[in-house]
């Protein structure tokens, strides 16, 4: 069907770096946005899988442990939202083994930031930004609201996420999707309506709420960033250009962090912080500081993985069930109230979820049924005619979020 994908296919073992499609060499096509969307590593494929399994795992550690980590740093009288900040994106010198040692140990043939064009640059860069301004507003939700409340309120990114998916990748809407939206938001009002009996101790009605609205913020923000990324993944041949691009937006969101630290007091009040201020020691302290910087690297990398493989309503709806587990897990290690309105608020967020995954599955199963039937059409001898046809009949898996 592709006569012109052997000449680029690598004649060493694949690597993560080699997962490159040649449908990206036909820009000028009518199947340009297929073979965009066919750049992530194929389902058959020997790399698709594992790299799958880890990207959700790397999503399953991160978001849990980031969340709890996050929280300890407050609850032992660290006090710098800054430093929050700083701790969500300052890990992107880990990636940079993963950039140059397969390509400095001959595993792979392509030069590191290879295509890299100016565009995704400048494109990396504004999300980059973007994310830095999430990161604060996650960190002013966190420092004032359980985990519990905060993760329930973090899924209403999944309702933001379908909105934007809607007008950014064209993501069609369906009465699950309408569903689970209606369900998430519900979960949400609950949980506003219940403040006064959720509310910690000493905490103000106006710092609630402050938390309250940043953690919507943050949803909000986030769910942006999954449909932006999703597209400018279309532009992206190989998983080693989406470990390119974390590093560059992560670079630029670790500068936006570190100028407000720096008007904060800097390194040094952060230094002040751990020896004087935060009741568990400094060696303590800096070991949070590290495990909190490797537990949120595992969890955008397991995003952007999750993204680059299958789509950005996917990895939204990844990130929800995890919120579930993060409710869970604030409860069982923090005491987090779990009373009657929050057990209603969870109850309508999981069935929000699974109603958004039973829909999935249907459209899914309905489609590779109707991909399975033979094909009722008249000969053609255009082969043009017959690429076209045959994009047009596989579009709508792409719009879905699989991968054909």
């Amino acid at each position: 069907m592709q006569p012109e994908s052997s000449p680029n296919h690598h004649h060493h073992s694949p690597t993560l770096n080699d997962m490159e499609t040649p449908d990206h060499k036909q820009e000028h096509s009518s199947v340009v946005s297929l073979a965009a969307s066919e750049g992530r590593p194929h389902k058959t494929g020997n790399g698709y899988v594992p790299l799958l399994v880890i990207s959700a795992l790397c999503l399953f550690v991160g978001s849990v442990s980031s969340s709890l980590l996050a929280k300890y740093y407050f609850i032992h009288k660290g006090s710098s939202r800054w430093v929050s900040t700083w701790v969500q994106c300052a890990g992107f010198p880990l990636l940079v083994p993963f950039i140059y040692v397969p390509y400095f140990l001959k595993r792979t043939q392509r030069r590191p930031f290879t295509r890299f064009t100016r565009k995704l640059w400048v494109m990396s860069v504004f999300v980059g930004l973007m994310i830095g301004i999430n990161n604060l507003l996650f960190s002013w939700g966190t420092s004032y609201l359980p985990v519990s409340t905060s993760s329930l309120l973090l899924s209403t990114q999944l309702l933001f996420n379908l909105i934007l998916s809607v007008l950014i990748v064209k993501q069609k809407i369906t009465f699950s999707n309408l569903n689970c939206v209606i369900l998430l938001t519900l979960s949400s009002v609950l949980l506003a309506l219940s403040e006064s009996r959720d509310r910690p101790p000493g905490l103000t009605r106006a710092k609630y709420f402050i938390g309250f609205l940043s953690t919507v913020g943050a949803g909000l923000l986030f769910a942006l960033y999954l449909p932006v990324m999703e597209k400018i993944y279309k532009k992206v041949y190989c998983y080693a250009m989406v470990i390119e691009m974390q590093l560059v937006m992560e670079i630029a969101a670790t500068a936006l962090a570190t100028v407000g630290m720096v008007a904060d007091g800097g390194f040094a009040e952060m230094k002040r912080e751990g020896e004087r201020v935060f009741d568990r020691g400094a060696r303590v302290y800096c070991a949070t500081v590290a495990m909190t910087v490797v537990c949120w690297q595992m969890c955008f990398m397991g995003t952007a993985g999750m993204v680059f493989m299958t789509s950005s309503l996917t990895g939204g709806v990844c990130m929800t069930a995890l919120l579930a587990l993060n409710v869970l897990a604030g409860v069982v290690v923090y005491q987090d109230d779990f009373g009657g309105v929050k057990i209603v608020s969870t109850v309508l967020c999981m069935w929000g979820f699974c109603s958004y995954v039973y829909g999935m599955h249907m459209m899914n199963t309905k489609h590779h049924g109707t991909k399975n039937k033979p094909s009722v059409t008249t000969a053609s001898t255009n082969p043009g005619e017959t690429m076209e046809m045959a994009s047009l009949a596989r579009t709508p898996d792409i719009a879905s979020g699989g991968s054909v």
